[in-house]
């Protein structure tokens, strides 16, 4: 858990509070102005409520220009991004045709795939001349095409497990399949730090919802050996079934789930684990088959594998892996497989070119050197940071690297400095995060070269200390190490 400094946290709150009581203010005498305009609702009431929008009105749309950049180029290592105006204080934002090529540090392209590929991109386009853009149907209608069967038999070969299921989208993966899970009855047991998918997922389902401190397996055996013992509400009925969901890589911490222990104490109280690996599948692991592989986890112990195709493999999409009746038993109740449009034809032979890559099987070495690259760039990166005295999240081995701003005018000042500076990142505030742990997170792809890092570092480590990032005392340098030895001899 994140430990914020009490100078840090108090200037936080204070930022925070003045925002709110300026806002209030400005609310106040709106209403005052607005008070004799006649109301064109008729007996409607109000969709946004004043409160229910403060925030938005008063914080996000003074500091918008930060986020939702348009670019207009692939998401390559560098890309094209599109400068915007605003002419009623930042309200709207306008598109210039000014271009500026920027070092990109925000896109999940993991292993490179976005951007064209010698192997993949020619396999594309002939998919799309062959089966065009879209099947325009459901996959229990007429949504099925022969790269649909491939690329789950790849899935299912590539995740070490004997069946699995495609989708068109990797959120909907979570937020449609647990309510087919699970229902009421049944206890969903979930870390407090889990994606929004994962949550809406589990409201969506009507099954009982309890959390656990975020990665701790103790507190989990805790959680459950509670549940266990009172039942079910009221009727303290045993629970129909237990499901226990965690993520492979948080994809705001960048931390690596704590896997086998999870998966011990899942095994004791016979709950069955239920495992996203939107951000770890492809990135980690010798042959980058995530979270199981780097940590030594059989496959066969995770009942439910959840994973998606935007990161690492340059599509869109996700996929559930598990048991051939698993898979079977969704096939005929699962809504985002009976009912929605399947994924596009060229963006599954996107996934399936590029798990050829990764695996060999195009005829070369060049997805070993890509596995090699986003871990060698991810670790010198990590290390460099801290080595700064920003406060980093995450563990090593991980692409995901969260630096602690905090305070909220810090995510507006760093946001726009690194932009001036042609580095894009991006901020990450509430409610994507709590209140006083707004971060930048960056996230480093294989793609990357070390001149490439070593600039972006040098553009983070000067307007680290122009905003005030820099919370730890810096690593001494070569050279203040050679002085320090001189003196004392």
């Amino acid at each position: 858990m994140i430990t914020i400094p009490y100078l840090t946290a108090l200037t936080t709150y204070f930022s925070y509070g003045l925002f709110f009581a300026f806002g209030q203010i400005r609310d106040f005498f709106r209403k005052v102005i607005e008070w004799r305009k006649s109301n064109n609702l008729q007996g409607y009431a109000p969709i946004c409520l004043g409160l229910e929008d403060f925030y938005v009105r008063r914080l996000y749309l003074r500091i918008q220009d930060c986020f939702g950049r348009p670019i207009a180029s692939a998401p390559d290592a560098w890309f094209d991004v599109v400068e915007r105006y605003s002419t009623d204080n930042n309200k709207t934002l306008k598109r210039s045709t000014k271009i500026n090529r920027c070092l990109n540090l925000g896109s999940y392209n993991y292993l490179g795939f976005a951007a064209s590929d010698e192997y993949c991109t020619p396999r594309v386009i002939d998919s799309l001349k062959r089966f065009s853009a879209s099947t325009c149907s459901a996959r229990a209608d007429g949504g099925t095409t022969r790269l649909h069967t491939e690329l789950e038999e790849y899935v299912a070969k590539f995740v070490g497990k004997s069946s699995a299921l495609v989708f068109g989208m990797g959120y909907v993966t979570n937020s449609a399949i647990l309510p087919v899970l699970i229902g009421k009855g049944g206890l969903i047991i979930s870390d407090s730090l889990n994606h929004n998918s994962i949550v809406n997922g589990a409201r969506g389902s009507g099954a009982t919802v309890r959390v656990f401190l975020h990665n701790t397996p103790s507190h989990l055996e805790d959680v459950l050996r509670e549940q266990i013992a009172e039942g079910q509400p009221r009727t303290h009925r045993p629970w129909k079934k237990i499901i226990v969901v965690v993520e492979g890589i948080y994809s705001m911490e960048g931390e690596l789930c704590k896997l086998p222990e999870i998966i011990a104490v899942c095994k004791k109280y016979k709950a069955f684990t239920y495992l996203d690996e939107a951000h770890s599948i492809g990135a980690v692991g010798k042959t980058g088959r995530g979270v199981c592989e780097l940590l030594g986890v059989d496959t066969a112990d995770v009942d439910i594998m959840m994973g998606t195709f935007t990161k690492s493999f340059g599509s869109c999409g996700g996929y559930i892996a598990g048991s051939k009746e698993l898979i079977q038993y969704l096939k005929y109740n699962c809504p985002a497989h009976l009912y929605a449009t399947s994924i596009s034809p060229p963006a599954a032979q996107q996934i399936i070119s590029a798990i050829k890559v990764i695996l060999g099987e195009d005829g070369s070495s060049r997805g070993a050197q890509k596995l090699a690259r986003i871990r060698e760039n991810s670790n010198f990166f990590r290390s460099e940071l801290q080595k700064m005295g920003f406060e980093v999240l995450g563990d090593y081995d991980s692409p995901v690297m969260p630096i602690m701003l905090y305070n909220p005018a810090k995510i507006p000042a760093f946001s726009r400095e690194c932009l001036k500076q042609n580095v894009a990142v991006v901020t990450v505030a509430f409610p994507a995060t709590p209140l006083l742990l707004a971060r930048a997170r960056i996230c480093i792809s294989a793609s990357h070269t070390k001149e490439d890092l070593i600039k972006a570092l040098e553009v983070i480590s000067e307007i680290g200390d122009l905003v005030g990032i820099k919370y730890f005392p810096a690593a001494p340098t070569k050279l203040q190490q050679e002085l320090g030895r001189m003196k004392l001899d």
